[in-house]
């Protein structure tokens, strides 16, 4: 027990999260009347459904109240059925657990499903708050580079030298964008109910996909562990309000965690999510939203940057700043001070070569998205 304790984190093993330090600094120099267009940040601009406000209105008055620690069963139920309408998969409500953001969910999953010590595998790129959550519950996190040369996807060849517990993979990809193939997918799912590995899919971009068909991991294995939420596609993030589908046989080892942790889920957020799953109308509207920011910026991002996988799904651009800079860090901090134009630096995502990248976000409005584009190249002309 005394060595497994010596692997749990030490403070400096929590790194920040740039993209914040990035948003923190152009929030400042707004306030100094600086004009700022964000690509840095991973939050939609655009509102939830309409449906979603009136009923905030019709239902604020029963807000007062937790919710059953796994979530009102009507949401459950309704998430179940979205999985029926959208991947045609049976999903029991049973298995469905709501929580407070996919934050929630993976500190209910990293908490409840792994000992301490355990080896859990990310890729590199990849999103960088999942090393951090590992390491505050006491996981050993692994990193596998993954790049143009593996199509910047993880397959189960990569994994088969590693004695990992679980692996967690995310498609539509931050910061990439790009979306697994089905083979690939299906191939990580099978290889890991065939080794006795936890596997986790997390597809909090599904819906944000444009020019390739996104499948969710519960297509392949009834033991895949799915996160997903309400912050992108259903533009709503500050709601907080996430889900995490598990086997049966998990489902109250994080419902135990749940109880102590958050004691239920946002009660508001609940009463009104399920119009936002209902409103088919307006997530297409969304969806074509941001197609119509992708194409404007990836037409015009390629002829300024190395763009080597073309952006399938979320709402990132993952562009290569060598023939500029080798220093991703400096050159988006620079970006921000001289242009206007916040991005967020490569090595916000990992170690491998990511001084050499950055990722563009098209978050805001096509007519802000040309102002930043313009910014760009008067700024890459000083190189």
């Amino acid at each position: 027990m005394r060595g497994k304790k010596e692997k749990c984190f030490q403070r400096g093993e929590i790194t920040p999260f740039i993209v914040m330090e990035i948003l923190e600094r152009a929030k400042e120099l707004e306030r100094q009347g600086r004009d700022i267009v964000h690509m840095e940040i991973g939050e939609s601009d655009l509102p939830p459904s309409p449906r979603v406000l009136e009923k905030i209105e019709e239902v604020k008055h029963q807000a007062n109240r937790y919710t059953h620690s796994l979530g009102i069963f009507e949401l459950r139920e309704a998430i179940a059925h979205y999985y029926w309408e959208t991947y045609k998969v049976d999903i029991s409500p049973d298995r469905v657990i709501v929580t407070t953001g996919t934050s929630g969910g993976f500190s209910l999953i990293f908490s409840a499903l792994f000992e301490v010590g355990e080896k859990i595998v990310f890729t590199d790129p990849g999103y960088p708050c999942y090393k951090n959550f590992a390491h505050i519950y006491c996981l050993e996190p692994v990193s596998v580079p993954i790049g143009r040369y593996t199509n910047y996807q993880l397959t189960p060849e990569m994994l088969e030298d590693i004695d990992l517990s679980g692996f967690l993979v995310t498609s539509p990809s931050n910061p990439v964008g790009n979306i697994y193939d089905r083979e690939t997918l299906k191939g990580l799912a099978q290889w890991a109910a065939e080794k006795g590995k936890i596997f986790i899919s997390d597809e909090i971009y599904h819906g944000l996909n444009y020019s390739k068909a996104v499948h969710t991991a519960l297509e392949f294995s009834d033991e895949a562990i799915v996160v997903n939420g309400f912050s992108k596609y259903f533009c709503m993030p500050g709601f907080r309000l996430g889900w995490v589908i598990v086997p049966k046989k998990f489902v109250r080892k994080l419902q135990l965690v749940a109880q102590n942790l958050f004691i239920s889920p946002p009660t508001l957020s609940q009463l009104v999510a399920i119009e936002a799953l209902k409103d088919k109308t307006y997530l297409q509207k969304v969806r074509e939203t941001f197609r119509q920011r992708r194409d404007y910026l990836y037409s015009e991002l390629r002829k300024l940057f190395d763009i080597e996988v073309p952006p399938e799904g979320a709402f990132y651009i993952w562009a290569n700043i060598e023939r500029y800079s080798n220093d991703s860090f400096k050159f988006a901090f620079r970006m921000l001070e001289e242009a206007g134009v916040a991005i967020t630096p490569g090595v916000d995502f990992g170690k491998n070569n990511t001084n050499l990248y950055v990722r563009f976000a098209y978050t805001s409005s096509l007519e802000r998205l040309k102002e930043g584009v313009e910014r760009i190249k008067s700024f890459l002309s000083k190189f």
